[in-house]
């Protein structure tokens, strides 16, 4: 069913594709184009277009389809094209008339919009209090794992002594500063576009200043063509904030996969946490891991995906971007999984003490025997050819201690500094409480 037909018969095969997956994902923007409907209708009244009495009606009637949006309760109806027209439908259902005049003054260009900016807004709460989370857990193993040497690498090759605390450390630095990127998104994000029709305003005198304080938007897309050029933008946004966070858990589920493997014993995962073969009794698999480096390697190219659909399209709107939807709320759905998988994993997995006695690390403090020589005054580049000259001759024996104190070394992880630049990150953005616009939009007739 479609609210704009012109007694135009389309073809069932056409309607099919071009419906698409759009009432999955439509089900997931239900209460936020409930909320901007309402913000909507208290604007129409406000501005003169609406009876006050008529928009307390469908304010109530809206707080209703709400709250069962919220439960997951709704649904479209047969032959219903989105929730846009859903809603339509179920308000005239019950008031009559009344319910067809809320399109008055909008577009489904600028309602979709506002569903998607308000989706956005959540996602990203959510998105930060999971980075922030998993990252609280790394802090913990660093803390606890801090003076447990293990060894680092370049080239894939033997390098130098580095630490528990340093590796599980920089984990988590690396989510604070990914989570600092997200929160930039925020702003970005939560722009109202509501008022901008088709893109190119209305002749209503709608009241665009009071549907974004409304929504407690920050502001409003100022022009109209550029509310709608933010079809595209918005979710390319968002998704350059899904590929950073994906890129560090899939970096991370590799060294720890690396780590798991017999050849380096750094990591072991309790046996509940690891799958077995099919024809090796011995095998104890990291499969979770490798899922999570193969779905997090996907993600990191959601902004590709993004532009490719939006890449080459002039200003306005175009049917394409609702393929948008079927890239970002997968992806999203896809990056909460893998952090809450990636923080289950890392509060259990465990850390062998002992790497660094194996004869294969012989070599790994040559670096602190050339500074040594340098600390007796020689020049580091005679030092250095010593040193080396002493491993091809096999007449290197190192020492086993080291004097890293510097902050961001093993003697000095900076682990509190960590946490702090974690907490700073946290603190840097304001989020809105979408529970309590719907609280101020229900009861907006009633305090005034």
């Amino acid at each position: 069913m479609k609210l704009w037909d012109k007694k135009i018969s389309t073809e069932q095969r056409i309607l099919a594709f071009t419906t698409g997956k759009d009432p999955v994902y439509d089900l997931q923007l239900a209460p936020y184009d409930v909320l901007g409907s309402m913000a909507h209708v208290i604007m129409l009244a406000e501005v003169g277009l609406m009876e006050p009495e008529d928009a307390a009606l469908l304010v109530d009637e809206l707080t209703r389809i709400y709250t069962e949006a919220r439960e997951g309760r709704l649904e479209l109806d047969s032959g219903v094209e989105d929730i846009h027209s859903q809603v339509e439908i179920m308000l005239t259902g019950k008031l009559g008339d009344l319910g067809k005049r809320i399109h008055s003054g909008r577009s489904r260009n600028d309602q979709v919009m506002v569903d998607i900016k308000l989706f956005l807004r959540d996602e990203i709460e959510m998105l930060a209090g999971e980075i922030r989370d998993l990252s609280v857990v790394l802090i913990k193993q660093a803390g606890t794992n801090r003076d447990l040497l293990m060894p680092g690498y370049t080239h894939m090759q033997v390098a130098m002594p580095s630490s528990f605390g340093l590796w599980f450390g920089a984990y988590a630095e690396a989510l604070a500063d990914d989570l600092v990127f997200v929160n930039a998104l925020y702003p970005l994000v939560n722009q109202n576009p509501l008022g901008s029709a088709a893109g190119f305003g209305s002749s209503f005198p709608v009241d665009r200043e009071l549907t974004t304080q409304l929504l407690a938007f920050q502001e409003m897309h100022i022009s109209s063509v550029n509310a709608q050029m933010n079809r595209g933008k918005t979710e390319w946004y968002v998704g350059t904030g899904i590929s950073a966070v994906a890129t560090t858990l899939a970096r991370m589920a590799m060294d720890a996969v690396l780590f798991m493997g017999q050849n380096f014993g750094f990591l072991s995962l309790p046996e509940e946490l690891t799958t077995g073969s099919s024809i090796m009794p011995h095998k104890k698999n990291p499969d979770v891991l490798e899922l999570i480096r193969a779905r997090c390697n996907r993600l990191t190219q959601i902004p590709s995906e993004i532009s490719a659909v939006t890449g080459n399209l002039i200003s306005g709107y175009h049917r394409d971007f609702q393929i948008l939807k079927e890239i970002l709320h997968p992806a999203l759905e896809e990056l909460h999984s893998c952090i809450n998988m990636m923080q289950f994993v890392m509060e259990r997995v465990e850390v062998n003490p002992g790497i660094l006695d194996s004869e294969t690390y012989h070599y790994i403090y040559s670096v602190e025997e050339v500074n040594k020589k340098v600390k007796e005054g020689r020049p580091f580049r005679d030092a250095y050819r010593e040193v080396a000259d002493e491993i091809d001759k096999g007449r290197y024996r190192p020492g086993r201690d080291h004097t890293y104190t510097h902050l961001g070394s093993i003697g000095n992880p900076g682990i509190e500094k960590i946490r702090e630049k974690l907490e700073r990150a946290c603190d840097s953005v304001h989020f809105i409480n979408t529970s309590e616009v719907a609280s101020e939009l229900s009861n907006y007739f009633t305090k005034t």
